[in-house]
């Protein structure tokens, strides 16, 4: 009977997409952050172009500068990644572009940039990026990212661990593939399984983005057997390869986990 309800409320609050809206997520595996290693940068446009000849297509993360551009850089701040210090949203677009990604030649892409590299050529999943708190941010940097995807021709989705941010596409650009990222921290009570209904159910996804320690999962077997396509992060290993065969449609892979 439980079960039995949590699937209407699912319909009703979440619906599934149209098959042809997401037919093309499950057609490749994607690099995580491009195709890094020692010398390519994650989030580089280097690492990105790696992965285009490798045929795969391409997971990356967004931040938002001071002036309102869509940054491609994991971090909230530039200290792990860059010589330099201090949080990415207090520099500008421009100023962010000229910082060397440590290691490397490569710089920080402006996310037009990135996907003018790109051209269509592979599937991209652009990961949006926030902290807990005001929701003015979150929405700032979402505006950013769809500014720059008017107009991109080539299959891609937006997806985020918020669901604010995975609602605000649903509601201001619905013909926006969206994802809502999911890990379960070992929360498998009810409590957990409700949490993560209620995300689902704040955040209208179109597909789940789901941790690889977590599958088996039933709450992501039940939302793709509903239509839900399910990718999976972040897999490393030939055994991560095989789970996410088996309970994926696609993995999101790193190192050993690139097949």
């Amino acid at each position: 009977m439980q079960s039995l309800l949590f699937a209407a409320l699912d319909r009703w609050q979440s619906p599934p997409p149209g098959p042809s809206k997401v037919a093309w997520l499950g057609r490749c595996a994607y690099a995580h952050r491009g195709l890094h290693q020692p010398g390519v940068p994650e989030n580089s446009l280097t690492a990105f172009r790696d992965a285009i000849e490798r045929g795969m297509g391409i997971e990356c993360d967004v931040q938002r500068s001071s002036d309102g551009q869509a940054m491609v850089f994991h971090d909230f701040e530039l200290d792990r990644l860059t010589g330099e210090a201090g949080p990415v949203m207090a520099r500008t677009g421009d100023e962010l572009a000229r910082i060397e990604l440590a290691g490397s030649q490569d710089r920080i892409p402006v996310l037009r940039r990135m996907l003018d590299e790109v051209a269509g050529r592979v599937p991209v999943l652009i990961e949006i990026k926030s902290k807990r708190g005001s929701f003015k941010h979150v929405g700032a940097l979402c505006q950013a990212v769809r500014r720059v995807l008017e107009g991109y021709s080539g299959h891609h989705a937006i997806m985020s661990f918020d669901p604010r941010a995975v609602r605000w596409f649903a509601e201001r650009s619905p013909l926006t593939v969206r994802g809502l990222v999911v890990t379960e921290e070992n929360a498998k009570t009810l409590s957990g399984m409700i949490r993560r209904r209620l995300s689902l159910w704040a955040a209208k996804p179109d597909f789940l983005a789901y941790d690889i320690r977590d599958l088996p999962s039933r709450f992501a077997d039940g939302q793709r057997a509903r239509g839900l396509p399910v990718l999976t992060w972040t897999v490393r290993s030939a055994e991560h390869r095989e789970r996410a065969a088996l309970h994926a449609d696609a993995p999101i892979a790193e190192g050993a986990g690139v097949a």
